[in-house]
Formats: structure tokens, sequence, C-alpha cells
């Protein structure tokens, strides 16, 4: 993402924070892609996706923050959060 959990540097990064934390994530680990530009170019090249920031659970390419969007709409999110959490 563009900065961090705490201090998301674009809206598109605001945004996907925002439907991690509404969809139960509560262990989220970011990177900053302003910090390293080929790590930036890296990322794009990696998961043939042309935006910043995108979403990655258990290392499985998921979307960027318009999929999130609709995958949160739809309850999908919520799900995929959800099996992550440790049994209690």
């Amino acid at each position: 993402m563009k900065g961090n959990a705490q201090f998301p540097q674009c809206g598109f990064s605001g945004r996907a924070i925002q439907l991690l934390k509404a969809a139960g994530a509560t262990n989220v680990v970011t990177v900053n892609v302003l910090d390293d530009d080929s790590i930036r170019q890296g990322i794009k090249e990696f998961s043939n996706w042309p935006t910043v920031p995108q979403l990655y659970i258990k290392g499985e390419f998921v979307g960027g923050s318009d999929i999130m969007g609709e995958m949160f709409q739809a309850g999908e999110l919520q799900e995929m959060i959800k099996k992550l959490a440790p049994a209690a």
C-alpha cells in the first residue's frame, strides 16, 4: 500500500484498511511501496495487477481496493478474514 495501516497515504490505501478492519481483520501487515520504487514496480509485475494497494492472504493475491470493496459488499471478505482467525 501507499503508507501504512496507521497512516495510509492515498484514498485507495485508506479504503483498503477500512475494509479489512470492518471485515474483522486484527493483524494486518503492510508494506509501504513509497519507500522503495523497486518494490512498487515489482509488486505490480508479480501480481500482473497495475495498481496499489494489493491484498494478499496467505501469500495468495486477492485484488486491489476495488475488488476488496466488491468482496466486502458480498460478504466474501468477511468470510475470508473469519477463516484466518485462530480457533478458540
